[in-house]
């Protein structure tokens, strides 16, 4: 396999101070949370990368697996607040950003902000909301403000959505257009516990309550993302990112023939933005001060998955999101990347 050298940050030394303390943080936080939530390792990792590089998260799973739970725990773990909105077919966006009050004392309006002024922002069953509900959200996740009247307010910061959709039911709901799905940064899958795992949640929801401490703070979190904003990313490091991405577009193009009919539209220039910001937040919570192309393949599913259009024909014949990512990936691997005096890391 082809060894690519790759520049070194100016100061190592520097970059090792600045990260230790917050990386000392992070982990615990990670520990912490894992006193409740059971199984779900993958979940929380991404959920963290999204808090530390500015994006959301899309969540997909059968209802029972600790969505709400964790994100409660998370919330209180990293010292934000915490809101929380049930979809339904009759919610209006003014129940999700808040509205002007008439007071018939004072003969004056006053405002009501929405539950999405809060930290950390659970979206339940985004699905089942109209579209308009579902555009006041994603405006809110884009401009991170809302107007109301003629005043505008600014979301707390740091700030994340954690929207999730039920894939087993389709009656009364309404899909999320391809267009507003990428918006979010990942759409993270979440299965059933092993048999192992189960038996803990049982035992710690029947249990004893478990209370979790608090770690850190918002503003700690912002410190931690101006550090993540400081990770290194080589070139040749975004080049496979773009590679990768690039590849949905036109699999046939790159070696990947039998997939040509099956995806009408790939990933956008997003997807590719988000794969790099997204390696130096897992490269820090890591350990490292520069991103890898492994970082970058870890997080390809998670951020490609909801970016691909396929083809009636490629539906037809069982093919899925899943399995043009894992194409790609094995056609295109990581490159292992020389890092002078430090090991090879792939």
């Amino acid at each position: 396999m082809t060894m690519i050298p790759i520049q070194r940050p100016a100061s190592p030394q520097t970059e090792a101070a600045d990260t230790s303390a917050a990386l000392s943080r992070m982990e615990h936080v990670l520990l912490e949370t894992k006193r409740l939530i059971v199984g779900q390792d993958v979940l929380l990792e991404r959920l963290l990368v999204a808090l530390l590089s500015r994006g959301h998260v899309l969540l997909e799973g059968v209802p029972g697996l600790a969505k709400t739970a964790t994100i409660k725990a998370l919330a209180q773990v990293v010292g934000g607040t915490f809101g929380r909105v049930q979809f339904t077919p009759d919610l209006v966006p003014a129940d999700l950003t808040g509205t002007r009050i008439y007071n018939g004392r004072t003969g004056e309006f006053s405002t009501e902000l929405g539950p999405i002024f809060a930290n950390l922002v659970l979206a339940d069953e985004i699905n089942r909301a109209p579209a308009k509900v579902q555009a006041a959200l994603l405006e809110v996740m884009q401009e991170r403000q809302v107007t109301i009247g003629k005043q505008t307010y600014a979301v707390p910061d740091p700030f994340l959505v954690l929207a999730t959709q039920n894939p087993i039911e389709s009656d009364g709901t309404y899909p999320l257009p391809e267009a507003q799905l990428d918006r979010f940064m990942f759409k993270v899958r979440v299965d059933y516990p092993s048999y192992d795992d189960e038996l803990v949640v049982v035992d710690r929801v029947t249990g004893p309550p478990i209370k979790l401490r608090t770690l850190t703070s918002p503003q700690e979190l912002l410190e931690m993302q101006s550090a993540v904003d400081g990770v290194y990313v080589d070139p040749r490091v975004t080049a496979y990112a773009a590679r990768i991405v690039s590849a949905t577009r036109t699999p046939g193009e790159h070696g990947l023939g039998h997939l040509s009919g099956a995806v009408t539209f790939g990933g956008s220039p997003r997807a590719s933005i988000r794969l790099i910001l997204g390696a130096r937040a897992l490269a820090f919570i890591r350990g490292r001060g520069y991103a890898l192309p492994r970082d970058v393949a870890d997080l390809a599913p998670d951020v490609l998955r909801h970016r691909l259009v396929l083809s009636y024909e490629g539906l037809a014949t069982g093919i899925t999101p899943d399995t043009v990512i894992a194409a790609l990936l094995e056609k295109f691997p990581p490159p292992r990347i020389d890092l002078g005096d430090r090991d090879a890391v792939a």
